[in-house]
């Protein structure tokens, strides 16, 4: 099998590039160049960003399949990426979510012509762009758009999910939602609307909003902010909301009870906007189906027992078009979007073979 280190050495290679969502161009140009090292065909860079490089199969006719991972991370331009290794562990931001799973597109690679494996169909691998937060998995996006449903199907890399086999996609809503008042002195003005006040009454409402626990059913306030300083009626507030379900007509509601809230706000002074700022499509295939089959016997066959799940991710896209996707790890971890974020390195060597062998069996 692929020597584990060198994966792991590339995986710290690109981590230590910083991507954060929008800014992903040196990190693509460096998984450009490495392609082209590896002497892969129709090696490309989209306006996007996401970067494609084509495996060659044997037969002419037959569909491909599209290899993805994310290249984009949650970290802020100038965030500490410093790497440290203890206890069967690598740690530094960005190791496990996502470049890990980058590293693991060239760890397919590498197996495939180690072991002589001739697969049948062409293999894209591509790097893509926009995954996190409000990138709004627009490299994804790109990459069906390009490829579309005449492909035998997508399998995602993501880092820190060995052992489950993503198969439904969670839908997801985010908005902006902004309250401007007039604004004041909190002494000589004491009575007029506040911004802050507003915005917090208004989260104390939507939060109130009963969730069904099944269809599973979340929404989050995760960011909030405004005024101006401590004795002063804040003519400015926001807060950006995120809703996520299951099931898309369970998320329809949440949406439409929200938006009757924030539409229905009638105070005198009180100005309020709400933007959609995030719509990630819900989709799924059955755990019957093959593709789902073939992703758990890989998963099963290197001495795992897979779990199948649901998840927001780049799949969401394919599966939102009934098109076959699975998302599949490359290894197990914890800290995934903060500083302590870490990978697993014993768990490396089954993760690969599990996504070799996944390729091979649809290949």
């Amino acid at each position: 099998m692929t020597d584990i280190q060198q994966l792991l050495d590339l995986a710290i290679q690109i981590q230590q590039i910083p991507a954060p969502t929008f800014a992903e161009g040196p990190r693509g140009e460096f998984v450009r160049d490495r392609f082209i090292m590896e002497q892969l065909k129709d090696i490309s860079m989209d306006s996007l960003g996401n970067v494609y490089a084509r495996l060659a199969g044997k037969q002419k006719n037959a569909r491909a399949l599209v290899v993805s991972a994310h290249l984009d991370t949650v970290f802020p331009p100038g965030i500490n990426l410093q790497i440290k290794k203890e206890a069967g562990r690598v740690y530094g931001p960005g190791i496990g979510d996502n470049s890990i799973g980058v590293a693991a597109l060239f760890g397919i690679l590498w197996a495939l012509r180690e072991r002589k494996i001739e697969i049948g169909r062409d293999i894209w691998f591509a790097a893509n762009v926009g995954e996190e937060g409000l990138g709004d998995l627009r490299g994804m996006r790109g990459v069906v758009e390009r490829f579309g449903g005449d492909v035998v199907g997508y399998l995602v890399l993501e880092g820190l999910a060995l052992g489950h086999v993503y198969h439904r996609a969670i839908g997801v809503k985010r908005y902006r939602v902004t309250v401007k008042t007039r604004g004041g002195h909190s002494w000589s003005d004491y009575g007029q609307p506040s911004a802050v006040h507003e915005l917090a009454a208004l989260v104390t409402q939507i939060t109130s909003i009963p969730l069904p626990r099944q269809p599973r059913t979340t929404m989050n306030v995760g960011t909030i902010q405004g005024g101006t300083g401590v004795n002063v009626l804040a003519a400015e507030a926001k807060c950006e909301l995120d809703l996520r379900s299951e099931d898309p007509l369970t998320l329809a509601k949440l949406v439409h009870q929200v938006e009757e809230m924030l539409t229905g706000w009638r105070h005198e002074g009180v100005k309020i906007q709400a933007e959609v700022i995030g719509e990630r499509p819900a989709g799924e295939i059955p755990v019957e189906h093959e593709f789902v089959g073939l992703a758990m016997k890989s998963v099963r066959e290197c001495g795992i027992e897979p779990v199948p799940t649901s998840g927001s991710t780049d799949a969401n896209i394919p599966l939102s078009k009934k098109i076959p996707a699975v998302v599949l790890g490359v290894t197990t971890g914890g800290g995934a979007h903060t500083v302590d974020e870490f990978v697993d390195v014993e768990p490396i060597e089954r993760g690969l073979e599990s996504l070799v062998r996944f390729v091979e069996l649809v290949g």
